[in-house]
């Protein structure tokens, strides 16, 4: 299973490729849609309060934090306690490792509904993610669009579609020097869950 090329050849002079390694196909499709409906149905979705820009708002999708007993996680104004892992959930964590050689105690699960649910701009740099954090995004369901822009110049933005079944690592400084979104879509009626595995320090 190759890397990928994710931007275009232009767009590879200003959007530093070496901090996202790319793998489509990493989940097959057939359990991708069995896990799919395993956790839609069987995972404690929450649908957390949140502080953005002073106010405090639902968050336009639903979480679920899973991990290692003593690894809690805060970000936006809400702690997190983690729940076990599940089986399928630390079977998938030591094949990422495998595959990429990085290794973590925790997961974020993000349940996109439709296309009407999306995360906002941001950097996951929190003080317990360490100074350059690594993490890897697994993307379930429907492909939805990722964006990136530049913290010192937002008018550099970039994106790239995150397919069913596709993994992607983001690491180096990436977490501080740019915030990156999954937005609204008309065009996404399925919905997507998102695992996005982190190492709490």
């Amino acid at each position: 299973m190759k890397q990928l090329s994710l931007f275009g050849s232009q767009e590879a002079l200003q959007f530093p490729e070496n901090l996202l390694d790319y793998y489509p196909g990493f989940v097959p499709a057939a359990e991708s849609i069995a896990l799919m409906q395993k956790w839609i149905a069987k995972v404690p979705w929450r649908q957390q309060s949140m502080q953005m820009y002073g106010k405090e708002v639902l968050a336009p999708r639903l979480m679920a934090w899973y991990g290692d007993t003593d690894r809690a996680y805060a970000f936006s104004g809400t702690r997190f306690e983690p729940y076990a892992w599940t089986p399928e959930l630390a079977d998938l964590k030591q094949r990422i490792g495998e595959k990429t050689g990085f290794t973590f105690n925790s997961v974020l699960l993000n349940y996109y509904r439709n296309g009407n649910d999306s995360v906002a701009w941001h950097g996951d740099n929190e003080h317990e993610l360490g100074r350059n954090p690594v993490i890897a995004s697994l993307s379930l369901g429907q492909e939805r669009r990722f964006e990136f822009r530049y913290r010192p110049d937002h008018s550099r933005k970039y994106g790239l579609t995150l397919e069913n079944g596709s993994l992607l690592i983001m690491k180096g400084d990436l977490q501080h020097t740019w915030e990156h979104r999954v937005p609204k879509s008309k065009a996404a009626n399925g919905p997507r869950i998102n695992l996005t595995f982190r190492t709490i320090r």
